[in-house]
């Protein structure tokens, strides 16, 4: 394990600190019911904790619209809350994992506010300003991932400036060295604060085209998707190996990005000994029912397990001789997986088994969300304002001006909103799932009662205590040197019913089979001969046949 560093040898665990644990009464979730709670992710083996954002914001993309990069929000605590935080995590070999988020800012932000005042401040092209077309249009027919135009007009400086996401968040220019040195600066004040590394946030949008182009109209709303626009735009990596000499480089942390549109094939690009980055978040196998934008309307109804089976087997091999893969099923702008990849009518709980059971196999660092430990499920509230999200209220709006009745637009945002992963964490079967003693700014999923930490904490069958074991086998049990180290081989490429894989390490080996169908099947039980149970979902597992969302992992 020696040529393993920190990050390669334990979990990380994803925390929406809005959601998480309020100790004040005001509803939302602080950096003090984080602390509170270090212990029980302690016992969950996690090394690592990714904080969403905790800087001061106006909350339009709930924390993802930045004014102050080097404070705390009130809400959330203040600064010696948080160095109590990164105290207190050491003490138990928890590090503080920071989100980045460095595409845009707040409008609220000091730097943007100087720069509408006019052209010529000393921040006026901190961000991309344009001036309208000769009909006074906008300068490009792009759509912004939130939905409607992604430019604005501002009448201070006569100018549009482009905004990939809402409205509020105006997209910082790259292309000018005094932001990247300011956005560095940023970075190095947490790192003298201790943190353990950072989460980037949006990363593949930072770099525009030098010619900034109509594209082609993809919707009854005239305009056309900037993610196809401004993606990935060749000389990215220039500012992200930037980014790696002035930050990264020289300090004992891990750095993981959020690259939305990066394939498989580019990973070893963009992580490993010569890459930007330790790890790539890529979307492959989250993106299943959009194969090509991410419209909710026109997601598709069904897919083959064997475009789940190639997304993930493509990561691995892809960072299998140069990188490392950060394996998640859950994130804070996705639905909880026990929804995503299981049949209607899967029991919830063997499901998150099944999960949890691929998690802990696969090469790579496992990461956790908040209530993935537990089962947690998608929710689905009954009107279209119960809804926090800003995301979801475009896509929402998005389908109406496709066509859609409002119900079915409605059904749409109860599949897909990215609300469902952030309802409060369920701790009890206390009123409010014991995540606030007031009124919760998003409500508690009304199956707290049966999914809590309190009642699986008592329950030996629990999807907690599964975590528990998986992570205490992975990390510490006796094929812990093959699951942290082993190459990666797929079994049964062409079975829709079966995701099997092996972790071989000289002569060394395990075998993870995975029925994803609700149904009991039959496989060639030659797979297993002479082959030890490390653990099961069900117990006891029988060769040649697994039950419904039944997961085993066996010692060859």
């Amino acid at each position: 394990m020696d040529t393993l560093k920190w990050w390669q040898q334990t979990a990380v665990y994803q925390i929406y600190p809005r959601s998480f644990q309020d100790t004040t009464g005001s509803g939302e979730g602080d950096i003090p019911g984080v602390t509170r709670h270090l212990d029980y992710l302690r016992k969950l083996g996690v090394g690592a904790i990714w904080l969403t954002p905790v800087y001061p914001s106006p909350m339009v993309d709930n924390g993802y619209d930045i004014s102050d990069y080097t404070a705390i929000d009130p809400r959330y605590g203040t600064m010696a809350d948080m160095d109590t935080l990164i105290a207190e995590g050491k003490k138990r070999d928890i590090r503080i994992v920071m989100d980045l988020v460095y595409n845009h800012t707040s409008d609220r932000h000091a730097w943007f506010q100087e720069s509408k005042r006019s052209r010529t401040n000393d921040k006026a092209d901190w961000y991309i300003w344009r001036d309208a077309k000769e009909d006074g249009s906008a300068p490009t027919n792009w759509r912004s991932i939130f939905g409607g135009p992604a430019w604005t007009w501002c009448e201070e400086r006569q100018q549009y400036y482009l905004h990939t996401f809402a409205v509020e968040q105006p997209d910082l220019n790259w292309e000018n060295p005094a932001v990247r040195q300011a956005l560095y600066d940023a970075a190095n004040f947490w790192i003298d604060k201790g943190v353990g590394g950072f989460r980037i946030d949006a990363i593949v949008y930072i770099k525009k085209p030098a010619g900034l182009a109509d594209g082609p109209v993809d919707g009854a709303d005239g305009l056309s998707s900037i993610h196809k626009m401004i993606a990935n735009t060749p000389g990215i990596l220039d500012f992200l190996h930037e980014f790696r000499r002035n930050v990264f480089d020289g300090h004992d942390i891990f750095t993981v990005a959020e690259a939305n549109g990066v394939t498989p094939a580019d990973l070893p690009r963009w992580v490993g000994k010569d890459g930007a980055f330790s790890m790539l978040f890529e979307f492959s196998h989250m993106n299943l029912e959009f194969p090509d934008d991410e419209v909710w309307c026109r997601a598709a109804e069904t897919w083959p397990l064997t475009k789940l089976k190639k997304a993930l087997s493509d990561s691995q091999q892809a960072t299998a001789a140069n990188g490392w893969y950060p394996i998640f099923f859950e994130n804070h702008d996705q639905i909880r997986c026990v929804n995503r990849y299981f049949p209607e009518g899967t029991d919830k709980q063997k499901a998150a088994k099944a999960m949890a059971t691929i998690l802990f196999t696969l090469r790579g660092t496992p990461f956790i969300y908040e209530g993935q430990e537990l089962g947690m499920a998608n929710t689905a509230f009954a009107r279209i304002e119960d809804y926090n999200d800003i995301s979801t209220h475009g896509q929402y709006q998005l389908a109406l001006d496709e066509g859609f009745a409002s119900a079915e637009a409605l059904r749409l945002v109860q599949a897909h909103s990215r609300d469902n992963a952030r309802t409060p964490m369920q701790w009890t079967t206390a009123p409010q799932a014991g995540f606030t003693t007031g009124t919760p700014w998003l409500p508690v999923h009304d199956d707290y009662p049966q999914c809590c930490a309190e009642g699986e904490e008592a329950d030996a069958d629990s999807v907690l205590q599964y975590y528990r074991c998986i992570q205490a086998e992975r990390f510490n049990g006796e094929a812990a040197a093959i699951l942290q180290q082993g190459r990666y081989e797929e079994l049964l490429a062409d079975d829709e019913r079966i995701y099997a894989f092996k972790r071989i390490l000289d002569d060394q080996a395990t075998l993870t089979l995975v029925n994803f169908t609700n149904e009991t099947i039959e496989y060639d039980a030659s797979l297993t001969d002479g082959a030890t149970v490390l653990l099961g979902s069900y117990g006891a597992p029988e060769a040649g046949r697994l039950r419904p969302a039944e997961a085993v992992v066996y010692r060859l």
